[in-house]
Formats: C-alpha cells, structure tokens, sequence
C-alpha cells in the first residue's frame, strides 16, 4: 500500500496516521474529525459541506443511518437556489446534462465526508459492523496496514461483490454473467439481444474481434453463436480478468482468447464487434471510463482502425445508443462523418429501444432523453473491399 497517500489527524490529544484508500479518486481530505454516534445529520452534513471529513468511531449501523440523513439533506437545496433555479433560462440538453453531472459529483464528495477505519486484513473496528473483508479485497487487493476509506465507497464495494457472487441473467447466453467492480454490467440487455440477433457474415467467421470486451459478454455470445475464434481485448486489467474468469466459467476458454491490447489485437477478423462508451464526456473517476468516452476517443480508435482490420467481405458491428444525440453532445451528422472518413460504408442498421427504468422515470432529469433513446447497430463494411466484390 505504499502508493497510497496518507492521511494525518489528531485524536485523544495525539497524533494518528493511515493510509488512504479510494478507488473513485477522490484525494485524501485535508481536514479530519472525530464523529461517532453523538454527530447529529445536521453537524455532519454541514462539516462535509465546508470539506471536513468525519472519521467514525460509533456504531456501524449508526453510520449508515447518518450518511442516508445526510443525503436527504443534500437533496433540499436551499431556499435561495431554488427560487435562482426557477428564475434562470432553460439551458438546453446538454445544459441538463452536465448540471445533472456536476450535481452528482458534488454531490458524491459531499457523502464521501463520512469515513471509516479498517484494519489491515480489511476488518472494520466498530460496533456491527458487516464482514466486508472479500468485498474490499475484490476491489482493493491485499492491505498490509491499516487505512481509511469513505463509507459510500465500502457500499459500492459491498454491492459489486453482490452482483460477482450472484451474476446477472442474460437471456441469450442461458448463463449468467459476473460483473467485477469498476467493470461495466450487462444490465441493459437490449444491446446483448442485437448482437444476439444481427445476421453473421456469411460464410460464417472462423474469427471475430471484440473490442473492449469488458465482462467478455459479447465474446462469449460470439463463441455461443458459432464462431470458432474469438480475441477479446481490453486494456483495463479489471475487465480482463473479468472475462478471463467469465469465459472460463461458460467453458468457453478454449474458443475465446482474452488479450491486453488499446482497441485492436494484431491481424485481421471477418467480424469485428464494439460496444464503446456511450457519452463523450469525461470521466470524473476512474470507474467511470466504461460509461464515457472523452472526445469520443475510442469511438474514433474502433472507426478509423476498423477498415485496416476486417478480411474482405468483413463486417464491423459498432454497437452505439443515441442518447449522445439527445444530449446534445454528439451529432448524427459528425457519426456518419466519423464513419465516411474511415472509409466505411454502412451496409445495414438494427435498431431497439431501451427497457430500462430509468427509461420512464419522468423524475430522472435527462428523462427527456432518454425516454426517445434508441440503441443500435451498426453494420460497416470497409468502401474499398465492397466496391471490389461488386
């Protein structure tokens, strides 16, 4: 653990150490205070609000309770704001968005105020507290000392070691798929049920590249429906050892290579699958690079290296949802320009709505967007391979 900072404070009238850990990046809080189960919501949400993190030292269960309370507070803003709120202009989409953004991430830091301590096999010294210890080792490795952590973020912990343990169901696989913290979950099945569904090259591939494999979803989807080979790739190591695990599990691994590589593995594939980011926005944690894509950077990287990489007669199968459309933060216009300019024709396009909650939440604040989202495929073929078959 000696990457990790460390954070100093002062307690009982002496000096204390330990190190800090945080897989969302947040930076070790420069002000600390002692809380336990006499802090009041009020006293706690006011410290976190002026950047002084609390280290607690009452009941677990306690703490727990203070950070829903505080929470509820964040959610009442200020008489003030409000009526501010009301009297500014309506911004358009991508005004939404990204208030909703710097909402959240203020959010976030606020609740990540309230600390607790854990001992150096991952123990947490307080009264009822759970057995986290497998949840952080999952997440954080080994510790050899003692360290801090926020509480939000042991919750985050302890509900992705849920869904490792018990897996999602995905229909087309008749399996389940287990999700490592940090690594983007299949729950939105609609872009499963189109690679499930598109029609393959034909004559079928013997090989076909996944791009950014993540869980090894759509690799093991692949090896399902026939293909003899598939390489996935990825470079976050999280995910690679997500789709290791995942394709050893469905006893796929003798048909599915998992490889660290940026974008492509070398050679070249009659199907070339990738399912990048969504939004081009960037991330504000290091868990978030599943969700966005600054610049559309891998968006770009799959389009413009896709052509020097397909066999001929092969296929490019770029799964993308249009709710960077709706937000305002990516035209249609600018896509078929990415796609044109790499040399590649669009030879035919799946499309399905989401059915997700969030869907028809109308108290979600992008719930304009994403109640018309549309996911699709797309089907490319590199221009200079088509003109020459036909």
């Amino acid at each position: 653990m000696s990457g990790h900072p460390r954070l100093n404070w002062e307690e009982a009238g002496e000096a204390r150490s330990a190190r800090w850990r945080s897989e969302s990046g947040l930076p070790p809080p420069a002000r600390i205070v002692i809380a336990d189960d006499r802090t009041t919501a009020e006293t706690a949400h006011h410290l976190a609000c002026e950047g002084t993190a609390m280290l607690w030292r009452g009941d677990y269960q306690n703490a727990l309770q203070l950070l829903q309370a505080m929470a509820r507070r964040g959610e009442k803003a200020p008489r003030r704001t409000r009526r501010r709120t009301r009297a500014a202009p309506p911004g358009g989409p991508a005004d939404a968005f990204h208030r909703h953004r710097l909402a959240q991430s203020q959010r976030a830091r606020t609740l990540a105020m309230l600390l607790l301590p854990f001992d150096a096999d991952h123990r947490i010294p307080l009264r009822r507290a759970p057995d986290a210890r497998q949840a952080c080792l999952e997440s954080y490795g080994p510790a050899d000392e003692p360290y801090v952590a926020p509480l939000r973020e042991l919750l985050g912990l302890i509900g992705a070691h849920e869904w490792r343990k018990n897996g999602i169901e995905i229909a087309e696989l008749a399996a389940r798929i287990h999700p490592h913290y940090g690594v983007f979950a299949p729950i939105r099945s609609e872009y499963v049920g189109l690679v499930a569904a598109a029609p393959l090259p034909e004559p079928r591939p013997e090989l076909a590249f996944d791009i950014g494999t993540g869980t090894g979803v759509l690799a093991a989807l692949l090896a399902r429906r026939g293909i003899a080979r598939v390489i996935a790739t990825d470079q976050d190591p999280r995910a690679l050892a997500c789709a290791r695990e995942n394709i050893a599990r469905l006893g796929l691994a003798g048909g599915v290579e998992v490889l660290h590589a940026d974008l492509f593995p070398p050679g070249r594939a009659r199907l070339v699958v990738c399912n990048p980011p969504w939004l081009p926005a960037r991330p504000s944690s290091p868990i978030e690079h599943a969700i966005y894509d600054p610049e559309n950077r891998m968006l770009r990287g799959f389009l413009g290296g896709l052509a020097a990489h397909l066999e001929p007669s092969g296929e490019g199968w770029l799964v993308l949802s249009d709710l960077a459309e709706r937000l305002g933060l990516r035209t249609r216009s600018e896509l078929n320009a990415l796609i044109a300019n790499a040399g590649l024709a669009v030879i035919g396009r799946m499309d399905v709505r989401p059915r997700h909650p969030r869907a028809f939440d109308a108290a979600d604040p992008l719930h304009a967007a994403r109640s018309g989202e549309v996911t699709s495929l797309w089907r490319l073929a590199a221009r200079q391979a088509r003109a020459s078959a036909t």
